[in-house]
């Protein structure tokens, strides 16, 4: 393991794998009440014993709580981050669909964005989504020019 300093800017983004496996397991429990690297494995399509490494690494790195054969928790701070990847998400899901685009649709194009956009990008995506929704005339206009130029 890589014994180099990580700043905590490092540590509160992480790589997109380690986003995605935080935000799996918190759905996970709080679909079933428990994640299971089974179950993480399932989800995202991966390999259970690649998931063991990556859960074994976020367990050093003090992100979730690993007992073999017992399951995943996340620790206060990856919950914590956990639940801000799925803030991030919700919000461009929602920007998104202020103009009609289909969750199937965007999907993709949020799962890409939301791991790379940093907090003031996403603070001023979410203002511009309030002002929309607070002003149906601009948003109005804003949709036609969108369906005028495709």
């Amino acid at each position: 393991m890589d014994d180099a300093p990580r700043s905590e800017d490092t540590l509160k983004r992480g790589t997109r794998a380690r986003e995605d496996y935080l935000e799996s397991i918190l759905n996970l429990i709080e679909e079933k009440g428990y994640a299971r690297v089974v179950d993480i494995a399932q989800n995202l399509n991966i390999a259970q014993a690649s998931v063991t490494g990556m859960i074994q690494r976020m367990d050093s790195d003090g992100l979730v709580s690993y007992e073999k054969y017992r399951g995943v928790i996340l620790t206060s701070e990856g919950e914590k981050i956990a639940r801000a990847i799925i803030k991030r998400h919700k919000s461009l899901a929602k920007f998104f669909n202020l103009f009609g685009m289909d969750d199937e649709d965007t999907y993709q194009d949020i799962e890409g964005i939301e791991h790379h956009m940093s907090s003031t990008t996403l603070k001023t995506i979410q203002a511009l989504t309030d002002e929309l929704e607070r002003q149906p005339a601009l948003l109005a206009r804003v949709k036609a020019r969108v369906s005028k130029e495709s």
